[in-house]
């Protein structure tokens, strides 16, 4: 079977999909190691009995929800290709609002801490940014630290390191930056939910008391290991920019203010440490 053939016969059986014809190229060019580009120009080139398989069997994978970032184990963010795993939130591009905003705050040779750092997505992206500041990325999850050190090697960061903390449990020094995209998603929106986000890990996604406790936890002790003047940055959910913005003020940060993702929706909300 050629690669037209194959494209044709798998956008039938991505119907479920936004975009499968995008989709059965990434995964051919992913089984072929063929560039993408490549595959667009190139449809007779002949598929293997071998690849063929392979496909059948990613495509399999694909109809019953798995997210195409896990089968190809690689998500672009930041314009970086992050590996990615079962044990890491697949970073999304509405994230990218939450770098934007720290990088309008941060100054040479800052100290920065990323707090549930997952793939290192948001650490790595400011490292590539930011190669006179110190980034630490933390995370409660052991699998996950592992993947994002394999991300930090293979992109040769020399600026950027992953520690064991559950969010504030092993820091013991004080940051001029601390970012964190947590858990905000309430039980009650579970079900809301496109299926195929069930294969990510849980506890990175779903929050307690409508999705805010861990995003408390995090604002009641920041001002704790933030410099005076320091800011914190948190990526919350579309409905819940009033409800962070009062946490804020209620552990005493100034100058609060929110900011939309790339749908319009309230997505990110930071503040400025007061306490000395």
């Amino acid at each position: 079977m050629n690669i037209k053939h194959w494209i044709n016969h798998t956008i039938k059986k991505l119907y479920f999909s936004e975009n499968p014809q995008y989709e059965a190229r990434l995964l051919l060019s992913y089984v072929s190691e063929y560039d993408y580009s490549f595959i667009m120009k190139s449809d007779d080139i002949l598929l293997t009995r071998k690849q063929h398989k392979l496909l059948n069997s990613l495509i399999n994978r694909r109809s019953l929800g798995e997210p195409i970032a896990y089968i190809i184990e690689e998500k672009e963010f930041w314009s970086l290709s992050l590996r990615v795993s079962c044990d890491t939130l697949i970073p999304r591009p509405d994230t990218e609002i939450l770098v934007e905003q720290a990088l309008s705050k941060i100054q040479n040779n800052f100290s920065i801490l990323d707090l549930g750092t997952g793939s290192g997505a948001i650490a790595l992206a400011l490292a590539s940014m930011c190669s006179d500041c110190e980034i630490i990325g933390v995370d409660k999850s052991k699998k996950a630290l592992k993947i994002a050190c394999i991300n930090a090697f293979k992109l040769n960061f020399k600026n950027v390191f992953f520690h064991y903390s559950n969010w504030f449990s092993n820091i013991n020094k004080k940051f001029n930056i601390i970012i964190s995209n947590p858990p905000y998603i309430s039980t009650k929106e579970i079900k809301l939910l496109k299926k195929d986000i069930f294969f990510e890990p849980f506890n990175a996604l779903i929050a307690d008391q409508d999705g805010l406790s861990e995003i408390k936890k995090i604002i009641k002790k920041a001002r704790y290991y933030l410099f005076f003047g320091g800011w914190l940055l948190i990526e919350h959910g579309w409905k819940q920019k009033l409800s962070v913005q009062n946490l804020f003020k209620k552990y005493n940060f100034s100058e609060v203010q929110s900011y939309q993702d790339y749908g319009g929706n309230d997505r990110v909300t930071i503040g400025k440490n007061i306490i000395k």
